[in-house]
Parts: structure tokens; C-alpha cells; sequence
């Protein structure tokens, strides 16, 4: 049969990107406290496309994904996309991994259990040179009460849920756990997904006694991070969804040097 991906494309315009996007895909990662964890993920794949081909195999992504199932992993990540430039015959390749991640948590208090889903991801790269990066990325709920609304309230203090962003360079193994805790500890008080009338007490209590602005969030993480040897990239934001105002709260911090410059 006639391969018209193969065929020369007259218009000589090279393609930075191209592959698949939102394929759902059963997966194993590493577990800390189980081994493995089995989850579903959103895996977007691309290569380049040189300027002389009309267009790439789209089906050729599946069948490698296919061959490395179920462990896809940080340390599958770098075999794929080198499997993907060689199948696909491209010079550079690029895979996000996008999963929800359970963590059994019990209450503060009450000790109950319940499971808590975060957002995690792998992002993996491979440049013409054959050098990978890789970034492993978290997305945390938290809670968190306003310093300055406890300050000037004769009563109370305006609290909302937030949501952290923590992605990482590293040069040894971390555990998806590691991360989200660090993130937990920054917070005003982490989010439970199960929780009785004492553990309501508590977890309120703690809150109002360790107010955080967005700003407190990100520098008590990254200064924890900085202190940490095996990071060497790291890039955390917080937002709060305001319970007072019709916005977020926002901060930022990227702090060392991409592996690309």
C-alpha cells in the first residue's frame, strides 16, 4: 500500500511538534508505600518532523507505548523517547504523562482513613543531541488563612482552599510522596478527604494558627528545596482561591539553571 506519510511535502516547512495528544492509557507507577500503583493516564507524544515528509506514523506511538506497558515510569521515560526518535526516524521527541496518584491519609485526629487523588506528571524530552530531561511534577491541595485578615479582624480570619504547583529536576530518584508532603508541611494545613467533627476542630485550629500568604508558601518550600542537594531545578506556584475577593492569589518561584542553557 501506498505510504503517503512518506511522501515529500513541496511547501519545505519543518515541524517542531507532532504526535498524539489526550490518549488514555492504563499504567503502573512506583508506590512508596506499596510497590506499585496502578492509574490511568493522559499521555501526550510528539517528535519532529523534517521538512522533506508530508507527515509521521501517528499509530507507531501507541505500538511503543504498547511495548513498554504497564511500567511506564521516570526511568522508562528516557527508553521511550528514545524508541520513538528511532521508530519514527526524528532527531528530538517529547512525552508528558499525566495520572492521578492516591494516597491513603487518615485523619489528625480520629485517625480515619480516606483517599486523597493528586495530579502528577512526567515530562520527558530528548533533543537531536541525545540529551534527556526529565521533570517530575506534582499538583497538591492545600488550605491556607490570610495573615492579614487574622491581623485586623476582631474576630476570625478568611481562609480558602489553594492548589500548589511543584515541578522538579533531580539527580537521583524521588519519591512522588516526598514531594507532596513537602508541599503539605508549607501550607497553613494540608486537605483531608475524610474527616470527623474533632479532626474539623483541628485542622480549623491549625489553620488560624499559621496563617500563609501565597508568598509564604512558595519561599517555605523553596527554601527547603535549596537545602536539598539531589534538586537542581525546581520551578512551585501557589494558588489561593479566594473566599473574600472574585480572583486568586498567585506566587511563583523557578529557581537553577535548565539543563539546556
Amino acid at each position: 500500500m501506498k505510504d503517503i506519510q512518506n511522501q515529500h511535502d513541496y511547501r519545505n516547512i519543518p515541524i517542531d511538534k507532532v504526535g498524539i495528544k489526550n490518549l488514555q492509557y492504563p499504567i503502573t507507577v512506583l508506590d512508596r508505600r506499596n510497590s506499585l500503583q496502578h492509574t490511568v493516564a493522559t499521555i501526550n507524544m510528539y517528535v519532529d518532523l523534517p521538512h522533506n515528509y508530508k507527515g509521521t506514523h501517528m499509530s507507531r506511538f501507541v505500538e511503543m507505548l504498547h511495548l513498554f506497558r504497564p511500567e511506564v515510569s521516570l526511568k522508562k521515560i528516557s527508553v521511550i523517547l528514545e524508541q520513538m526518535k528511532k521508530c519514527l526516524n526524528a532527531a528530538s521527541a517529547n512525552i508528558e504523562v499525566t495520572f492521578p496518584y492516591f494516597i491513603e491519609k487518615k485523619s489528625p485526629v480520629s485517625n480515619s482513613p480516606g483517599l486523597m487523588d493528586y495530579t502528577c506528571s512526567f515530562l520527558g524530552s530528548s533533543d537531536p543531541k541525545g540529551k534527556i530531561d526529565l521533570v517530575s511534577v506534582v499538583v497538591v491541595p492545600i488550605s491556607s488563612v490570610c495573615p492579614c485578615s487574622k491581623e485586623i479582624s476582631n474576630a476570625g480570619a478568611h481562609n480558602q482552599r489553594g492548589q500548589v504547583r511543584l515541578g522538579t529536576r533531580f539527580d537521583k530518584f524521588i519519591w512522588i510522596e516526598d514531594m507532596i508532603e513537602l508541599v503539605e508541611s508549607a501550607a497553613s494545613c494540608d486537605v483531608f478527604s475524610v474527616l470527623k467533627r474533632v479532626d474539623e476542630k483541628h485542622v480549623t485550629e491549625k489553620a488560624f494558627s499559621n496563617p500563609k500568604f501565597v508568598e509564604d508558601i512558595v519561599r517555605d518550600i523553596a527554601d527547603e528545596l535549596k537545602k536539598d542537594k539531589n534538586i537542581t531545578w525546581f520551578s512551585v506556584s501557589a494558588e489561593n482561591f479566594e473566599s473574600i475577593h472574585n480572583h486568586s492569589a498567585y506566587a511563583s518561584i523557578t529557581n537553577g539553571k535548565h539543563p539546556s542553557l
